[in-house]
C-alpha cells in the first residue's frame, strides 16, 4: 500500500498553500465559477465535457453539491453515507459525486444558478473558519497513486479548489471559450499543483509553463534534470488530471 500523507509535500516554485491563502483562492475561484456559469447560453448547458459522464448541466450539478458539502456539516456527512453506499465497492468519491448530480438533476437552470450563486460565498467562508483540529483530522482516499491518507485541511484547502478550477476548464473546453486566467490566481494554484507533482515522483526536472498561469520551475536535486518540458499550464494540469494522455514525468498523476 502506497501511503503518503499531505505534510510531505515540498515546492517546486513557491511555498506551499497556507491556509489563509488558500481561503483567498478559494473564494476567488468559487466567484469564478459562478461568472462563468451565469454567462452560459442556453446551448451550452448540454455539451458534452472531458468527464464523459456529464454535459455542462450535470457538471455543474457537481460542483454546486461540491459547494453545499463543504459548507454543510449534516450536509457533508448525509452525501458521504450515501456516497458509500452508491459507490459499491469503487472509491467513495465516484459515488458522491453521483449521489450530488442526482440530487440537483430536477433543478431548472435558473434555481441552478440561482443555488450556485448563495453556495459560493457560504462554502468560502465555511471553509475559512474550518478549525485546525478539524483540518488536522486524517481520512482515506483512493488515487491513482493508490490508498492514501488526507487531513481534511488537504481537501478543503486545496483538493476542493483544484477540482472547480478544472471544472471551469472542462466547462470553457465545452462551449469553446478561453478561460479567465491571470497570474495572481491561476499561475498559484498551478504553481501548488507542480509542487505537488514535484514530491510525487521525486525526480530532477526543468518545468517550463506557458500562458498566464505558467512559470519556470526548476528542481534539480544535485542532478542533471530527467526531464526537460515545456507545456501549456492549462494542458499540465489537464493531463496531471488524466483528462490527457502523458509520458514520463507528466505520467505522473496528482489529485484535483
Amino acid at each position: 500500500m502506497n501511503v503518503v500523507t499531505s505534510t510531505d509535500r515540498k515546492a517546486a516554485g513557491p511555498p506551499a498553500l497556507r491556509h489563509r491563502e488558500a481561503a483567498v483562492l478559494a473564494a476567488e475561484e468559487l466567484r469564478r465559477v459562478v461568472d462563468l456559469a451565469r454567462s452560459l447560453e442556453p446551448d451550452d448547458w448540454a455539451q458534452p465535457t472531458d468527464c464523459p459522464a456529464w454535459d455542462v448541466r450535470a457538471l455543474l450539478g457537481h460542483v454546486l453539491g461540491m459547494m453545499e458539502f463543504s459548507s454543510s456539516f449534516r450536509e457533508f456527512v448525509h452525501v458521504f453515507r450515501a456516497g458509500q453506499k452508491a459507490a459499491a465497492g469503487r472509491p467513495v468519491i465516484d459515488g458522491i459525486t453521483e449521489v450530488q448530480v442526482a440530487y440537483r438533476a430536477g433543478l431548472s437552470r435558473q434555481q441552478l444558478l440561482d443555488r450556485l450563486t448563495a453556495a459560493a460565498p457560504r462554502a468560502a467562508r465555511a471553509r475559512r473558519r474550518l478549525p485546525a483540529p478539524l483540518r488536522a483530522i486524517p481520512m482515506k482516499q483512493e488515487t491513482p497513486d493508490g490508498t492514501e491518507f488526507w487531513r481534511l485541511g488537504y481537501l478543503f484547502d486545496v483538493i476542493l479548489t483544484r477540482d472547480p478550477w478544472m471544472h471551469r476548464v472542462d466547462i470553457c473546453r465545452a462551449i469553446g471559450r478561453e478561460p479567465v486566467l491571470t497570474a495572481e490566481h491561476d499561475g498559484r494554484l498551478v504553481a501548488d499543483v507542480v509542487a505537488e507533482w514535484a514530491r510525487r515522483h521525486g525526480r530532477p526536472f526543468h518545468l517550463t509553463l506557458t500562458g498566464p498561469a505558467g512559470g519556470t520551475f526548476d528542481v534539480s536535486r544535485g542532478a542533471a534534470p530527467v526531464g526537460e518540458i515545456t507545456e501549456d499550464a492549462v494542458e499540465f494540469c489537464r493531463i496531471l488530471s488524466g483528462r490527457s494522455a502523458g509520458s514520463g514525468l507528466l505520467s505522473q498523476p496528482v489529485p484535483f
